[in-house]
């Protein structure tokens, strides 16, 4: 017998989680078993989680998407399940979504199923930019070929598994997801199909590196800029080319920074020497709490801080404010 479960990742963000185990228990094709990865969320997810006596639940340290989804994989591959239905918890499936996999399934057991992602605030786009639709009502039955989402729907049957591995825990996010995939389609040759007519609702991204970003608070900076090498070996079989697409990565992220940021240009530039060691030497020991010491402890020690500090030391007086010095004074009566 085939047996289906779900696997989501969560970490603080119950509201959301509850709207995405709510569309998974309402599927028209019933799941097997639910399995949740809380990532040591801090708010009032685990007490949540203890009520749902449908749900398996596994608890470990923030590990990020990628120790997320390898340890709900390997779970759920270890205890036999054929077919592992991928989301993160800030999305959640149309009620016919799995049922329209199946349907679509090509017979091919090794092939990779993708869910149609939609914008869940319009419901008139993908995510991602090759294919659109101008409203949701028009999305008919069609196979996309060569198109996926890692983990925003992504249906995984466990001869892939068998193949491919398990997501790479250590790269944490932003890539992990992205490296799975190619890992999978272009390193095994696994065909990969998204089915228009089984939608995933899911926020489109606001990223961009165009933006200002606050050096002090963007550790995921850090995982964008490592990360990338590993993405490009699992995309690229030659080991050399891989390395030349990473270093034009590097050239033109040089560049975004030039052009498009106006804070802490030259920190900035500085800091993307750090994950790019750390990508050529494999090492992946970072974790958010120890980049976010680091970043704060650069600003501390920063060349106009010192000068600002050392003239507050000759001059204390200097940087009292009039209201500051006003509020000390008692307020006159009469």
């Amino acid at each position: 017998m085939q047996k289906t479960i779900a696997v989501v990742v969560t970490y603080n963000r119950l509201q959301l989680l509850t709207e995405c185990i709510e569309a998974l228990r309402n599927q028209t094709k019933a799941l097997h078993k639910i399995l949740v990865i809380d990532n040591g969320s801090s708010d009032s997810t685990e007490n949540w989680l203890r009520q749902q006596g449908d749900l398996v639940v596994i608890s470990q340290n923030n590990c990020g998407s990628g120790g997320g989804f390898y340890k709900g994989i390997q779970w759920a591959y270890e205890q036999g399940f054929t077919w592992i239905w991928c989301m993160d918890d800030d999305g959640y499936p149309k009620n016919d979504a799995l049922e329209n996999l199946f349907k679509a399934n090509v017979g091919e057991e090794t092939t990779l199923l993708n869910c149609a992602v939609i914008d869940k605030k319009d419901g008139r786009s993908f995510v991602w930019k090759t294919q659109q639709y101008t409203s949701l009502d028009n999305v008919d039955c069609e196979l996309i070929h060569g198109k996926g989402h890692p983990f925003n729907g992504t249906l995984i049957h466990r001869k892939i598994i068998e193949r491919a591995g398990l997501p790479d825990a250590r790269l944490f996010l932003w890539g992990d997801e992205t490296e799975y995939y190619y890992r999978i389609t272009r390193k095994n040759k696994i065909p990969v199909i998204t089915v228009t007519s089984s939608i995933h609702f899911h926020p489109s991204t606001a990223f961009s590196l165009r933006k200002d970003w606050d050096y002090a608070t963007s550790w995921k900076m850090y995982y964008y800029i490592r990360n990338r090498l590993a993405i490009h070996k699992s995309k690229f079989q030659n080991k050399a080319i891989a390395i030349i697409n990473y270093t034009c990565f590097i050239i033109a992220f040089l560049g975004v920074i030039f052009v498009f940021q106006k804070t802490n240009k030259f920190k900035k530039l500085a800091f993307l020497f750090w994950p790019l060691s750390d990508a050529i030497l494999s090492n992946y020991q970072s974790t958010p709490a120890s980049i976010l010491s680091r970043l704060r402890k650069n600003m501390e020690n920063s060349f106009t801080i010192k000068i600002k500090s050392a003239i507050e030391k000759m001059f204390p007086g200097l940087f009292i404010s009039a209201f500051t010095s006003n509020n000390n004074h008692p307020a006159k009566s009469g």
